[in-house]
Order: structure tokens, then sequence, then C-alpha cells
């Protein structure tokens, strides 16, 4: 290990020896945790990170009218939509998806560094329970979906398939995350092929270039956001385990999403159809003022536009068939060749430009104490996971349907959106409306039909708690053998044993 004398040399080249004034103060123990933090940060790397940092934070932020005119939507031909194709259409996407999973040539990625610090809790958010009646994690919903999905393909193909699970974690989420599958015997998933690895973190940096001390024993570390993935892939040789696996096509998406299809096989052969080495899920804006992301063409090229950066004048502009002309909602859900990964992490990686977020972060001042700062003080730099799409040779978007497949967990309740409330309601509305198509009828607690059809789509609770498990259903499919003709009064949970009961005898 590095000696002080070494670290605090470093240091010294970097502009950062501040990183070590509470030297003299610390214990044995301490001073071992703190070199090796530090002899992690070459010197050099350290100086530029807090450099760019600074320097990025002092640029004044560019107008967006001065984007208005290299703006365009995705041309028509870049584009598949599941309520807009013919059911030939998506049955033929899904077909081709169901082959490649059978195939062992799908993986799913998930994104799961973040902190869940605006959801208030001090574990990993895909161990968060939103209050449905079976208590489900997303975790377990997500191991869940995996397993369907699997097995559907199986039958189809005559065969048993794999698809691997790849969890990107951070410092904060890995021990806990690991711990948690442990736990819960990894949801019945073989751990072989459950892979954890961690990105790499960056120092919190000070707006005039100083690197944090969050205690006298340790710098202020964050995630370098989800588009570390791409060094994670590199650092710990992931591409090769996935080409040892004869993965070709990855599935990425970010953990906070309860209506994640995860290989989803429709969206998964659309792209392998097209021809397609990047893709993207989107929905369509609900408004043209909502905080999301646009995906569309900048100068010709495909990327996302945060919503930030479009001035209200062009987010409200019009296509000819009356919506939105910038409607492609990005949801961090992301298909990729594992070619186009690989080419990304040799050569495009260093071409990625960090985005600078500006944060409340807490610190030690100089006489030691600990500060919980009020406003912002600090600057986390950060890549996305999409910027990536500029590298594209054959750039598709898939658009789905909301209430089917995105409600973002983001907010601790009482928020009215992106919370867990909404979260728990968007699955059981969709469950409640799959009951439904599926011939079954629910009633209320006198013994009276509650509605059929809600028109227009549920926007708050649906009339009866219906909870049907991944393993029963991935998508709605297979329903009406359980529960065509019955009468159920809420909650109906049917997990693997209750539809077992409910199944007919053979005759």
């Amino acid at each position: 290990m590095a000696s002080e004398r070494q670290v605090r040399a470093g240091l010294r080249r970097a502009g950062q020896e501040h990183l070590l004034r509470f030297w003299a103060e610390l214990a044995p123990g301490a001073r071992a945790a703190l070199l090796a933090e530090l002899a992690q940060l070459e010197p050099e790397g350290l100086r530029e990170h807090c450099r760019q940092a600074a320097a990025a934070c002092a640029l004044p932020a560019g107008r967006p009218s001065d984007l208005a005119a290299r703006l365009r939507p995705l041309p028509p031909e870049r584009m598949g939509s599941v309520s807009r194709s013919d059911p030939e259409t998506r049955r033929r996407w899904e077909e081709e998806g169901f082959r490649q999973i059978a195939l062992n040539k799908v993986a799913v990625l998930l994104l799961a560094g973040g902190q869940g610090t605006r959801l208030g809790v001090a574990y990993p958010k895909g161990m968060y329970r939103v209050g449905l009646p079976s208590g489900k994690t997303l975790y377990q919903l997500q191991a869940e979906r995996i397993r369907r999905v699997e097995r559907l393909a199986g039958e189809r193909r005559g065969t048993r398939c794999t698809v691997p699970w790849y969890i990107m974690t951070s410092e904060f989420t890995l021990g806990p995350t690991a711990e948690f599958f442990k736990e819960h015997d990894f949801f019945h998933l073989d751990p072989a092929n459950v892979v954890m690895f961690e990105q790499r973190m960056l120092p919190a940096v000070t707006f005039d270039g100083k690197a944090i001390l969050e205690r006298k024993d340790k710098v202020a570390m964050a995630p370098d956001g989800n588009g570390g993935l791409y060094c994670a892939l590199a650092d710990h040789q992931i591409l090769e385990d996935m080409e040892r696996r004869g993965v070709e096509f990855v599935h990425v998406y970010c953990v906070d999403n309860i209506l994640v299809r995860l290989a989803d096989p429709a969206f998964i052969g659309f792209c392998v159809l097209r021809g397609a080495d990047c893709g993207a899920k989107v929905v369509e804006k609900a408004y043209p003022e909502e905080p999301v992301g646009v995906v569309c063409q900048v100068d010709g090229v495909p990327q996302v536009v945060e919503y930030s950066e479009i001035s209200p004048e062009t987010a409200r502009l019009r296509a000819p068939d009356g919506g939105l002309l910038y409607n492609a909602g990005n949801i961090c859900n992301h298909f990729f060749t594992r070619g186009f990964l690989q080419m990304v992490t040799r050569e495009c990686e260093p071409l990625l430009k960090p985005h600078v977020a500006v944060k409340k972060v807490p610190y030690v001042d100089e006489e030691g104490n600990l500060v919980k700062p009020l406003k912002p003080n600090g600057i986390k730099m950060e890549k996305f996971v999409f910027d990536v799409f500029q590298f594209a040779k054959n750039f598709v978007a898939f658009e789905v349907l909301r209430e089917e497949e995105f409600s973002p967990l983001k907010n601790a309740d009482p928020a009215d959106r992106d919370s867990p409330c909404t979260a728990r309601r968007a699955l059981l509305a969709q469950h409640y409306r799959w009951a439904l198509q599926a011939g079954a009828r629910f009633l209320d607690a006198h013994g009276t039909r509650l509605p059929e059809l809600p028109s227009p789509p549920l926007q708050g609770d649906p009339p009866a708690v219906c909870e049907i498990s991944p393993l029963v259903s991935y998508s709605g499919e297979g329903l009406e053998v359980y529960l065509q003709g019955q009468e159920f009064q809420s909650p109906l949970v049917l997990d693997e044993d209750q539809a077992r009961v409910l199944q007919p005898p053979e005759s």
C-alpha cells in the first residue's frame, strides 16, 4: 500500500493536499482507510477531474434558442410503436424476441448504483416495497419477470434457456444488494447467472475546484452516473463474460420502474429485425412541459435532449397529426448489441462529456465540524447511459404505452408523482385491466359488480385490488384459464399457488 509520504506528494501535484489536513488527529485505523481511498485517486486524473468540474460549473448555461434550429424529431423509419402497429407486426416482433431468448442470446443489465436520496431511504432502491398486497420488492418483481420470460421462451421453442442478469451497483449499493439476494436465495434464479459489478466513484468538488472531505477520514464520493456503465463493463470484463455465454443482445434498464418488462420480447424482436445496434424505449410525453428528456435528432444525430434544454415554444410545437412534435419521452430503457458495447468501451467512452450536477454535499469545515449545507455547495460529475446514441450506426426508438410500461419510483410519499403511491397504483391498475380482459369480474363488499371497462383509463386507485404474480403472467398473457367467467372480491392476489387452485382440472 502507498505510504503517507507518497500519497501526500501525489495530492500536492493534484493541488488537493487539504484532504490530509486532519491527518494528525486520526486514529491508525482511520488513517489506513483514508490512505487506501486516496491511493486510488491517480494525481493527474484527480487534478483534471477537479479542474473540469469547476470549469464546467462556471460555464453559462446554453440558451434553449441556440438548440431549436438544430433539433428534429426522429424520422418515422427509425420509429416503432406498440399502439400504432397491426397485430401481425407485433406478433412477428414478439416471435423474434422469444427466438433470440430461447437461443440464450439475450441478457438484461440493471442500472442500480444510485442511493435513493429523494426516496428518503438508506438502502438500495431495488429493496424497496411500495405496499403491494404481496409485499414484494422491486428486485423480486424483476427476478420473477426474468423467470417468466425464460419459461415462455423455452415453452415456445421446446428448450430450456437462460437470461443472465447483470447488475451494476456502486460503493453504496453493492454490499446491501449482494446480501439481500443471498438472504432471498436469489429469488430462485441460479446465482451463477446473476452477475453484480461496481461502477467507479468520483470525488465531489467545490465550486473552486477542491475535492470535498465528508469526514476527517473520508472524501465525499459519488457514483459516476449511469453512463459509468461503459467504464465498468471494461473494468470488470463483463463483455467478455457475455461473449463466453453467447450473449449478443443486451436490454439495459433502470431499477426504479415498477412496470419494466425485462428482456421484453417485442422490444428485442423489433430491434433485431430492424438490424439496430442501439435502441431506446420511449413513451409519449403527457404534456409539453413534462420533465423528461426527449429522444430526437440534433444535427441529424440521435440524442436525448433534457427538458431543461428545450424552450417552452419548441416543447409546444405540434406535428401534422396534432400530437407534440417532440413527444418521444426517454424512460432509461435501452437495447444494445454486444458488438456496439464493445465498440463504445474500446473507442468512444473517452469522447463522452460529463454532465454537471450541483448538489448539497455534507462536509467537514476547517474546525472539523460536520456541516449539512442548506443550499448546493458542490459538484458531482456524471455521465449518462444514453450519451452513446450518437455513436450508433442504426439507432431506433420503440414507443410503448406509459400505463403498461412506465411508472418510476423517485420521490417519497406524499409527492403527487413518481412516488410509492403512484407506482403501486400503476401496477395494481394494470393488473386489474389484465384481469378484466381475461374475463374476470369483481364484486364489492355487498356482492354488486364493479365497473368492467374503465373509460377513460384509470387515473386513481382501481375499483378492486388485484395483484398478479409475474410468475403467472409476464404481460397479461395466459390469464383466461384462471379467471374467465369467475367472480372475485377484493383483494385478489394471483400467485402460483392461487393459480393452481383456479386451474380447471384436465378433462
